[in-house]
């Protein structure tokens, strides 16, 4: 396994693993015994950095969410695991009743429901400190104000230690890291944006967001993380949910004609170097020039040992020079 650093404040930065591990229906659509046994595996293999949220998987049985993090609480207990292997949870977005989503009834961003929500994962994970909290959507109803006092406050009192961001919309990402800092106050540090080779069309809604809100990590902020060295993308969903292996899953905006070019440079790359189209897309992301850490979902050992293997798929300048100059 290879690492690299999330965070700046040395107090808070930690050391993670350069491929994250999706727990998202971890306890719900994935069974304990699988679950138990791909986070087992996970870490024997070197990794630490495991991603949830307070609301996965409210739509796989009609509730508000929470089976993720209590199957990750009880997987803790029996393993004896501490602090040593980093869970990222996100708040803002779990459904305020049974039966509601995200999109018409979020719990969202108030500074009351940051601290009962961030108390209640704690709780589920059985743990004293969150090691990554995410806002996770936007709430157009709070001041930015109001929101990043309230993120402090638990990093102030050491009940969070890292502060991250996802699908927001990059000028709320600066603002509320300006207000931040204005303040002496600390801001996202590590931002989470679905993210992969292919490119989506930016004039349609997006599948993740039927709403049509943000999810993709656009050429806006990959500029920003270009423009701040101290920001890590970690980016969602960047095998496209097996998109790249059965083409029938391929996401509506991914339809245009960039992508059989994009395609073909990785089949390419994939042959000349003996991988998997998957690895090559998650080797691409790990190796680049931007701190990009991958979070892939998996559903059975065989598919997390053919991530895991991606970790050591060295990907030539030229071979990375042609992934990156396809159009």
């Amino acid at each position: 396994m290879k690492y690299r650093t999330i965070g700046t404040d040395p107090t808070t930065r930690r050391e993670v693993s350069v491929l994250a591990l999706g727990a998202m229906l971890f306890g719900s659509v994935t069974d304990e015994t699988t679950s138990f046994a791909l986070l087992d595996r996970y870490v024997e293999a070197g990794g630490n950095f495991i991603d949830t949220s307070d609301n996965y998987a409210f739509w796989a049985d009609g509730s508000q969410g929470g089976q993720s993090e209590e199957l990750l609480g009880r997987w803790r207990r029996s393993r004896g695991i501490g602090d040593e292997i980093v869970i990222a949870t996100k708040l803002g977005a779990r459904p305020l009743a049974p039966g509601t989503g995200f999109v018409d009834n979020p719990e969202g961003l108030s500074a009351k429901v940051i601290r009962e929500s961030a108390d209640r994962s704690r709780e589920r994970l059985g743990v004293s400190t969150l090691d990554l909290l995410y806002a996770h959507i936007e709430d157009h109803t709070v001041e930015p104000q109001e929101t990043v006092e309230a993120f402090a406050a638990l990093v102030a009192e050491g009940t969070v230690g890292l502060l991250g961001v996802s699908n927001h919309a990059v000028w709320r990402v600066e603002r509320a890291r300006a207000l931040a800092a204005a303040a002496g106050l600390p801001g996202y540090e590590v931002l989470q944006y679905a993210h992969t080779h292919l490119r989506p069309r930016a004039d349609v809604p997006s599948g993740l967001f039927p709403d049509g809100s943000l999810g993709y990590a656009g050429p806006d902020l990959i500029g920003y993380l270009k423009a701040e060295p101290g920001l890590t993308l970690v980016a969602y969903s960047p095998l496209l949910r097996g998109a790249y292996t059965r083409p029938a899953r391929m996401p509506a905006e991914f339809d245009h004609p960039g992508t059989p070019a994009r395609l073909a440079v990785l089949r390419d790359v994939a042959r000349e170097t003996g991988a998997t189209v998957n690895q090559v897309v998650l080797a691409w992301q790990i190796g680049g020039d931007l701190p990009v850490v991958p979070l892939a979902g998996v559903s059975s050992v065989a598919q997390l040992e053919e991530n895991l293997a991606a970790v050591d798929l060295e990907l030539t300048p030229e071979q990375r020079a042609r992934l990156d100059a396809v159009h």
